[in-house]
């Protein structure tokens, strides 16, 4: 695929992404980019979360895994479907009932403002980093294969993404995504039955979920070794808190939620989502099989985050496959990207600036527009401060796995919100909240180090228990009614 074809696609693409923004942000206002004045179909929230929740690095990476990890990464996606049962029966009817727009309005009436300050700060440092670190991935991979043969500087390639993303979002908001993020959906679903189809047919594959069944990389339960991060229940569990934290807690994802006619859509959205999710993580694991034992025949050196773009891009393929894997890459890549930004925008504005007690409605829309603006340039800043001051790519997943334990604090804070009825004193939440994830860093550390203890991904768990233990400490003699 000659680079020219590459830059005319992706021309195309964010054509289209621009003409469903003009056609959906007609007479928008901030009702409309916050909520999309609650007229969102939920069948298409549904669909289009897939791709949010998805993600470039899921694109690129969850492929990658399976010649280390096998297909072990099942076991956290039906831990997943606990997690989304207990949001769609718990948070999202605190969430309607309360009519939110931003989620971490719920902080203030039950505990305070510095609780609700605390839990939006958390959201929106993760958020930041995590968006801005899936963004640098797949704009690692499209400098390689574009935009380093056109002589574009890395800078260069960020900022002009991010420009596209406010281009599309600025006017019509959480509206205009709901409509892009399906459309991204189908391209990255599509991706994937492609490239299984193209790699099946090279390998004179005829029964392909024989062909899964049978392959040693398919092992998908581990229960031998508890101290070992993949054992099954340390995953499943895992798997539970984190779709509870990066959904139900998450404003990037329940702004979706929120933007439905009413709290039975938003249920039946997240019930289809659910279903529809696990299927599609199946595909991913199972594209990972055939991607390994084809790079394997064809003897390509490509492993891990590198197997996925080599063997789509070697040719070898066809370039309809080149063209849907670029496709699918940028679909994922922007569908999570593009309401980070509309979320991050959301919760600043609501949360921190607090632009809903203006009075005039004029003053708030100029507000909202220029943190939109901010954000942008933070991710762009966030983005270029991976690529040139962090060049070790150990480092950066370091920094990536530290914006996760910002995701403990608000478990523990909801936990304590949703399960006793007592007070704490609230100009102290924000000390638990900074100390809990610094402990739990040294509990994982010390445990790997002395017992050989791997929690893994179940260290979210831990770092919520320790929020809510320090919130007991801070109990008034006074309960919430």
């Amino acid at each position: 695929m000659q680079p020219i074809h590459s830059l005319l696609l992706i021309i195309a693409y964010f054509s289209v992404l621009v003409f469903i923004a003009y056609v959906t942000g007609k007479s928008a206002n901030n009702a409309t980019f916050f909520k999309a004045n609650n007229s969102s179909p939920w069948y298409l929230v549904a669909f289009g979360m897939i791709g949010a929740s998805l993600s470039g690095v899921t694109f690129i990476s969850v492929p990658g895994w399976v010649e280390s990890a096998q297909m072990g990464y099942m076991q956290m996606v039906l831990g997943y479907v606990l997690g989304y049962a207990v949001i769609g029966l718990v948070l999202l009817p605190l969430y309607y009932k309360l009519n939110l727009t931003s989620i971490y309005t719920y902080l203030e009436e039950r505990f305070g403002k510095y609780t609700y300050k605390t839990g939006a700060s958390f959201f929106l440092i993760s958020r930041t980093i995590g968006a801005s670190f899936r963004l640098y991935l797949v704009a690692n991979v499209l400098q390689l294969i574009l935009f380093d043969s056109y002589g574009i500087p890395f800078w260069a390639t960020v900022s002009l993404t991010i420009l596209l993303i406010w281009l599309y979002t600025f006017k019509g908001g959480i509206k205009t995504i709901v409509w892009t993020d399906t459309l991204q959906t189908l391209f990255m679903l599509i991706a994937v039955g492609v490239c299984i189809t193209s790699i099946a047919d090279q390998m004179n594959i005829h029964n392909f979920i024989d062909y899964i069944q049978q392959n040693p990389l398919s092992k998908t339960f581990f229960f031998d070794d508890v101290k070992a991060g993949n054992y099954f229940w340390k995953q499943f569990f895992s798997g539970a808190f984190i779709a509870i934290v990066m959904t139900g807690l998450d404003q990037d994802m329940m702004q979706k939620n929120l933007s439905c006619r009413n709290l039975k859509d938003a249920q039946k959205n997240m019930f289809w989502f659910t279903l529809v999710l696990v299927v599609v993580n199946f595909f991913f694991l199972a594209l990972g099989v055939l991607l390994t034992d084809y790079a394997a025949n064809e003897g390509l050196a490509a492993h891990k985050d590198e197997l996925f773009p080599k063997v789509a891009m070697s040719g070898e393929l066809g370039l309809g496959t080149a063209i849907f894997f670029l496709l699918g890459l940028i679909a994922a890549a922007y569908s999570s990207a593009d309401s980070a930004l509309t979320s991050l925008t959301t919760s600043f504005s609501i949360d921190i600036l607090e632009i809903d007690k203006k009075e005039s409605a004029a003053e708030r829309e100029s507000t909202r527009k220029k943190i939109h603006v901010l954000f942008s340039l933070l991710l762009v800043a966030t983005i270029l401060v991976f690529k040139y001051s962090i060049a070790n790519a150990s480092v950066i997943s370091k920094i990536f796995q530290f914006a996760g334990y910002t995701y403990g604090p608000l478990l523990g804070l909801y936990s304590f919100g949703l399960f006793t009825n007592q007070q704490v004193k609230d100009r102290w939440v924000p000390i638990v909240c900074i100390l809990a994830p610094v402990v739990t860093f040294f509990i994982s550390t010390a445990s790997l180090e002395l017992f050989n203890f791997d929690f893994g991904f179940f260290i979210l768990i831990v770092n919520g228990i320790l929020t809510f233990t320090g919130l007991t400490v801070l109990i008034k003699n006074k309960t919430y009614a």
